[in-house]
């Protein structure tokens, strides 16, 4: 029996020390894809894009006040429901931009490396696939997080000094902006595995652009009282939730009374959000982001390298 106890907890210490490694491999794989990442010239694009979209909102923004001042002077309350509104617009861009550098980064940090050799080179040794893959998803977690939130903050504090604008919820805002970049990267981990890296790019931004617009559509039929019609937006954010996160953290950003301001016919405004998320939703995003997940980890396992 004392033989038994021993072999059991041997077991049980050497099952601890296989996952404490597998940890490591997965801190190492994602610093080393995070440094990547600093490191590619996408990070140049999307530098020199957000400090366009910056400097084009700042000039946007401080013209606010002369045409305030040429179409009559709007109450504090009538300019911040303004700003709000081009809030959302900027930070659509943003998110824009920020979908377009984390779908071209996740195919070739995956695909990139299977094509050229390199992942051959790295799972001969004893390295889990999947932990290869946590690492590499982490690590470009973090970098989208991080643009998310930098450009974010920056554009807030523009508007901030322009206008005297501040969203009502800008951290819960920014965090689902985050997660939209995180549900975005994980299919194009997905379909990194499974096509070409250029082409993983392309089809994960076509499927933001088309849920999106799936949900300005569905937004439309809310507002004109069309169950049929109001059901592809539902529809879409199930299938793909980027819309729906998008739609939590633009009320986030938005003047809390700016729909009972404008009235019922401008709910189908594709940058006004009727309400905050449901905490069903956001269980639904993780369950969706871990099984992408899961089927990103299944594909790379059977795939010859």
């Amino acid at each position: 029996m004392t033989d038994t106890i021993a072999t059991g907890s041997l077991t049980g210490s050497g099952r601890a020390a296989a996952a404490a490694a597998t940890g490591r491999v997965v801190l190492t794989i994602g610093a080393l894809t995070l440094r990547e990442a600093a490191r590619r010239k996408v990070l140049r694009a999307l530098a020199v894009l957000t400090l366009v979209l910056l400097a084009l909102s700042a000039w946007g923004f401080a013209k606010l006040g002369g045409f305030q001042a040429e179409f009559g002077e709007l109450t504090s309350g009538e300019a911040r429901l303004v700003a709000s509104q081009l809030l959302n617009l900027v930070m659509f861009g943003l998110s824009m931009i920020a979908a377009l550098g984390t779908a071209f980064l996740a195919g070739p940090t995956l695909g990139g490396e299977i094509e050229s050799g390199m992942a051959l080179s790295m799972l001969a040794r004893p390295v889990p696939r999947f932990a290869v893959l946590l690492g590499k998803w982490s690590g470009l977690v973090g970098f989208g997080a991080g643009f998310v939130v930098v450009a974010g903050l920056a554009q807030f504090v523009i508007v901030q000094l322009t206008v005297g604008y501040w969203p009502p919820e800008p951290v819960l805002g920014l965090a689902l902006l985050a997660a939209q970049t995180s549900v975005l990267l994980t299919l194009g981990l997905l379909l990194s595995t499974l096509v070409s890296p250029m082409a993983s790019g392309i089809v994960a931004v076509g499927l933001f652009g088309a849920a999106w617009i799936a949900g300005v559509v569905g937004g439309v039929g809310a507002a004109l009282g069309n169950d049929a019609v109001a059901r592809v937006g539902t529809v879409s954010q199930i299938l793909l939730p980027t819309d729906g996160l998008w739609r939590g953290a633009m009320h986030a950003f938005q003047e809390p009374g700016v729909l009972a301001r404008f009235g019922k016919e401008m709910a189908g405004f594709p940058f006004l959000s009727p309400a905050p998320l449901a905490p069903a939703y956001l269980l639904w995003v993780l369950v969706w982001v871990l099984v992408v997940l899961g089927l990103a980890a299944l594909s790379f396992r059977r795939r010859d390298l």
